[in-house]
């Protein structure tokens, strides 16, 4: 029996020429990985729970350098709207964070994983509701295709797992695995849109 997995972030080359819709799609992904982690068991569930990982942090990581800097300027209440979904996204990451140092067979592990499941839905729908409406309807066909292209090239760049020696010892230990990964995804982004 073969197995359909997700694809890792970045990896599905499908030609986005809409940041809502890439964005809207990867919500799908993480929506079938967690399922993933959830059916699955021992190496399995590792594999899928780190294929998760990467997926959310490049995800919003790239959503917090590119699609909500666009937010803020774009529609009126662009701030507030902002304003909410990174609070949303910092208690999702400190989950994450603590879930990535847990053993996916540790008996409390699917637990926290269904909370952090309930969390990421609910913020993912108020995306789609609050800010994706808002942003299709506040720009054009290229400003949508240029954002879409940035994200791609941020998951792109970003390693499977953050590896040791590519940042500093210290940084790397004090900013964790997950900490790091989204660390490499900013700095992605933000060459791929021409700041860095």
């Amino acid at each position: 029996m073969t197995t359909t997995h997700t694809p890792h972030a970045g990896d599905d080359h499908a030609e986005d020429d809409d940041v809502v819709a890439l964005l809207m799609r990867q919500h799908g992904d993480i929506r079938n990985l967690f399922d993933e982690v959830e059916a699955s068991t021992g190496e399995e569930r590792r594999d899928a729970f780190r294929r998760l990982v990467r997926l959310l942090a490049v995800h919003e990581t790239a959503e917090e350098e590119v699609v909500h800097p666009f937010a803020r300027r774009a529609f009126d209440g662009g701030e507030q709207v902002v304003a909410d979904r990174l609070a949303e996204e910092k208690a999702a990451k400190e989950t994450l964070s603590a879930l990535d140092e847990m053993d996916t067979d540790d008996p409390k592990f699917l637990e926290r994983l269904m909370r952090l499941r309930t969390d990421v839905q609910e913020h993912a729908r108020a995306e789609e509701r609050y800010e994706f409406t808002h942003i299709r309807r506040s720009t054009d066909a290229a400003n949508l295709a240029a954002m879409a292209r940035a994200i791609k090239a941020a998951e792109a760049m970003a390693p499977t797992r953050p590896h040791p020696g590519v940042e500093s010892g210290a940084k790397n230990m004090a900013l964790g695995p997950v900490a790091a990964l989204m660390d490499r995804t900013k700095d992605a982004a933000r060459r791929a849109m021409g700041k860095g």
